[in-house]
């Protein structure tokens, strides 16, 4: 089977652009994704940041379901340990009502933000993350799986009743999220973007510790693993590593704490860098799916090769909304997506 293309989307806040122009740049992009043919449009959870807009992924799922017409839609991910169960299910609800059958809800157990945001959105959030296993199980019964018959509200049903479900994926940077997964029989995607430490393991992890589940709606019959991966592409080789300048001093300050605006090519360039901070870059650049068309179909394919991985979802971010959507462009034709769609539909 050729390999299943999507976007995740932070919807990123870049220097001299404020975050309304991310959220509309996500909204424009995702439009564009459906005419190309990528498989999913994923949107990204976080809170108190200055470098990310998407702090309700939910709602910028609602407004590209009901601007889209093929492409599936949902969340990498919803962090669960925030929220009630009860209400994401009925979140969920609502989207499949407005595109039945285009949903994904991702589910992350992490934070999406620093200490003090997380207990600002759930007082209880030492406990909470704990909790991420049952809140699991929970929403899944309230989707459709039914709770188990001692649970204290088996009687609350989560409306509105439509007749479809999204399609539940566990998202995970570590072994933790493989294995809940692997437990519930439901897709996981490993955030590569985040770090690459470990990734093949969780893979394994996940594949080994997967319990079928072939007759409930929703679950899988067999493991279904997915990358989260930032990827990068323009016209030539050389435009693609010159735009990549942005990405690489985001990611630098980052690693050093600071989560800061997308600065632009001219401010990456300008920036007096220290020899250790060359020496990071550089490692960056070593292990980065940059280049020309053709060489980052190739570097996608041989990572989803050796993780075992069916799906590959891109993440690009770069400071002109212009060079991000090319990128894109680029990659669906190279990947022949738009043919794909077109068969897929006529099948």
């Amino acid at each position: 089977m050729p390999l299943s293309l999507s976007i995740l989307d932070q919807s990123s806040i870049a220097t001299g652009h404020g975050p309304a122009e991310a959220i509309s740049n996500t909204l424009a992009a995702a439009r564009l994704a459906d005419e190309w043919g990528f498989h999913r449009y994923w949107l990204a959870e976080h809170h108190n940041s200055e470098s990310h807009a998407g702090s309700a992924p939910e709602m910028l799922v609602a407004a590209i379901a009901a601007t889209t017409r093929r492409i599936r839609i949902g969340t990498a991910g919803v962090m669960l340990p925030h929220y009630s169960s009860l209400k994401v299910a009925e979140q969920f609800r609502v989207a499949e009502a407005i595109a039945p059958g285009r949903i994904d809800l991702g589910l992350g157990r992490a934070p999406g933000s620093d200490g003090r945001t997380a207990f600002a959105l759930n007082p209880r959030a030492n406990e909470a993350a704990e909790q991420f296993p049952s809140m699991v199980r929970d929403l899944l019964g309230w989707l459709g799986d039914g709770l188990p018959e001692n649970h204290p509200f088996r009687a609350v049903r989560a409306s509105p009743r439509v007749e479809t479900r999204p399609e539940v994926w566990v998202l995970g940077s570590s072994d933790y999220g493989a294995q809940v997964a692997g437990y519930f029989g439901l897709p996981y995607c490993f955030a590569h973007f985040i770090s690459d430490q470990g990734s093949e393991q969780a893979m394994e992890v996940y594949r080994e510790g997967f319990r079928p589940h072939p007759d409930q709606p929703g679950r899988l019959a067999q493991p279904h693993g997915a990358l989260a991966v930032f990827a990068l592409t323009a016209d030539t080789e050389a435009e693609a590593w010159r735009v990549f300048q942005s990405r690489a001093l985001s990611r630098l300050m980052r690693d050093k704490g600071q989560y800061v605006p997308l600065p632009s090519i001219e401010e990456a360039e300008a920036y007096p860098y220290s020899e250790h901070e060359r020496a990071h870059v550089e490692r960056m650049r070593a292990k980065a799916l940059v280049g020309a068309p053709e060489q980052v179909k190739a570097k996608l394919e041989a990572l989803a090769a050796r993780h075992g991985a069916a799906e590959v979802a891109v993440l690009t971010a770069t400071h002109e909304p212009a060079a991000r959507l090319r990128s894109y462009e680029l990659l669906a034709e190279v990947f022949g997506l738009r043919q794909q769609a077109m068969a897929d539909a006529a099948a």
